[in-house]
């Protein structure tokens, strides 16, 4: 998928001693940094990705064979109340955005392959993946996954995922994988920490 960058981050690359997580603090939750890809923690949001190759239908941009995005649904402006809710109505868009427009040209078939009930972080959630197909010739897949905060019961959070279907991505598991790896965040002060 499409790689996106909004705002200030702290990245954190494998190897480097840094935590095993990317933590969203607006969501209070931490994503799992997998060996061989790469963290970014928010204040609005946390990303992990792999590395990043020239986009197959725009060698000028950037995209990464496998990724998730976390950030607040209502930063999506998204106003659904329940998991399942909030999954189902930002699947298009989450398409559209990751594989759609000149990045991989026009989308050419879409399905649903998976729509279930989760537990992510403690708290039930629900996820939507569809399998996509492209004019560049790299299908993928796009995933949308909401839950409610651990915490903030009452802020639902939106992780978005993207797999290319490629040799040299990691296997469709990780799809799965990441959510169940998904943590509470250690928000709060402590050594290093400002107060």
């Amino acid at each position: 998928g499409a790689a996106g960058d909004d705002g200030a981050r702290e990245r954190r690359a494998p190897g480097d001693g840094a935590a095993d997580a990317a933590t969203d603090g607006a969501s209070g939750i931490a994503l799992p940094v997998l060996e061989g890809w790469t963290g970014e923690s928010g204040e609005a949001g946390a990303q992990v990705t792999t590395r990043p190759y020239p986009c197959p239908g725009a060698a000028e941009l950037t995209c990464v064979r496998s990724g998730a995005f976390s950030m607040p649904a209502q930063a999506m402006g998204l106003k659904e109340r329940t998991a399942r809710a909030t999954a189902e109505a930002d699947i298009e868009a989450n398409i559209e955005e990751a594989y759609g427009g000149e990045t991989y040209g026009s989308i050419t078939s879409r399905e649903e392959v998976a729509a279930k009930a989760v537990t992510v972080a403690g708290q039930r959630g629900h996820l939507v993946r569809w399998k996509v197909e492209t004019a560049s010739g790299v299908d993928g897949y796009v995933q949308s996954l909401a839950f409610p905060s651990p915490a903030s019961p009452r802020l639902m959070v939106l992780v978005r995922f993207g797999l290319d279907d490629h040799p040299t991505a990691p296997r469709p598991t990780v799809l799965d994988q990441i959510p169940r790896a998904i943590q509470k965040a250690e928000l709060g002060t402590g050594p290093g920490r400002e107060v």
